[in-house]
């Protein structure tokens, strides 16, 4: 293990995609790491803690809470970091201004969540982007977990020079299809053997668009639905399946973390995924598309609206990925097609998920880490006018 320092800091620690990439993350990185979650200490941080890995609650109680910033400073001070990484809009403000506030001025932020109009679910306003602007200029560098973010960062006011692009990551071998792990699943879900299951996986929240894949699979008499997933719009999706008269053919399975902190005592979401015979994405506004590629991983076909990470990609590394327009008709006329043409055959898992494995993911920071710390200093960039492009 590198005698490297490394302290974490991250908004909250919920079931989510960039909270389970850090967990991930932290497994495969070889420095000795602590994480401190501003808020929000939810089950990520439970498996953080399982893996070995310290986790702190600084009980931030708003966006606000300003005494939250020498508290965050001070833990710094007293740990003795060689750097600080931090994740999410939130913890990159505060981090930044912390550690520098602690003495650690090589600091990287991950930026997991600029999509084309909203960060973290909340608009891209002129406000939203100047602090995080002014924020950048006490960091070392910005790490985007796709091309397509790194490009969204330069637009923003990010200098390109400042960017390094490590992609988010999957433990590949793990999602590989499983035909017992299939049977199981379909026999402990009440799923017959031979019926039609369409996946959606993700949390339940109005710009995943999981409406759509409700009302197509209606449309669809021959077709189930298995959402892996939870959010504040479990119940509207539950009324919509009612409305729409398939509520007997919508399985709401719930929030699944992955990897499970203990053994598991239910599928785990590998599990569900072999379960499955189609995945659809149907959000149209991603900056990665991680259960994309859990998907192909698992030898699933994949419908998607929006994944960058297949974007960012020659098509021929990603065969069983196919884009479509995002709305409830076109799905329904794919999802038909899928049924015409019989039951589909189990893919072997393409290029695109072996090149983001979280292995590589892990090297590639391990990398940054080495340049942040062992080269020269960062200097603060000049400030640059952080209103909106005209």
């Amino acid at each position: 293990m590198s005698g490297l320092k490394v302290l974490h800091v991250i908004t909250g620690l919920g079931i989510g995609g960039a909270e389970q990439q850090l967990r991930l993350l932290l497994r495969h990185l070889p420095v000795h790491s602590r994480v401190v979650t501003l808020t929000n200490p939810g089950p990520v941080a439970d498996g953080i803690e399982a893996d070995g890995v310290p986790v702190t609650d600084l009980a931030m109680t708003g966006n606000r809470d300003l005494g939250a910033l020498p508290r965050l400073a001070g833990i710094v001070r007293r740990g003795g970091y060689d750097l600080v990484h931090t994740h999410l809009y939130r913890a990159c403000v505060y981090g930044r201004l912390a550690a520098r506030l602690g003495g650690v001025r090589r600091v990287i932020a991950t930026e997991h969540s600029l999509g084309e109009s909203q960060i973290e679910g909340r608009p891209l306003s002129a406000g939203t982007r100047a602090l995080y602007l002014a924020s950048e200029r006490l960091g070392t560098s910005t790490v985007a977990v796709s091309a397509s973010v790194a490009r969204r960062l330069a637009d923003w006011g990010v200098a390109p020079e400042r960017i390094e692009v490590v992609p988010n990551g999957i433990e590949t071998a793990r999602f590989a299809y499983d035909p017992r792990g299939r049977r199981l699943v379909r026999g402990v879900l009440g799923l017959p053997a031979d019926a039609f299951v369409v996946g959606g996986v993700g949390r339940l929240a109005p710009g995943k668009r999981f409406d759509r894949l409700v009302r197509a699979v209606a449309a669809v008499p021959e077709a189930r639905l298995l959402l892996v997933g939870d959010g504040e719009r479990r119940e509207e999706l539950r009324a919509l399946a009612r409305e729409r008269g398939a509520a007997d053919r919508v399985l709401f399975f719930g929030a699944c973390e992955d990897p499970p902190v203990l053994a598991p005592g239910g599928p785990t979401l590998p599990e569900l995924l072999s379960a499955m015979d189609v995945l659809v994405s149907a959000s149209p506004d991603e900056t990665f598309g991680l259960a994309v590629v859990e998907a192909l991983a698992a030898g699933l076909p994949v419908l998607y609206a929006a994944c960058p990470a297949i974007e960012d990609l020659p098509p021929e590394e990603a065969p069983g990925a196919r884009r479509f327009d995002g709305s409830a008709a076109e799905l329904t006329r794919l999802l038909r097609a899928f049924l015409d043409a019989g039951p589909p055959d189990r893919l072997p898992q393409p290029p695109a998920a072996r090149r983001y494995d979280i292995a590589h993911s892990a090297d590639r920071l391990m990398s940054l880490y080495d340049r942040a710390v062992h080269g020269p200093l960062p200097s603060p960039r000049p400030t640059r006018d952080p209103s909106p492009h005209p």
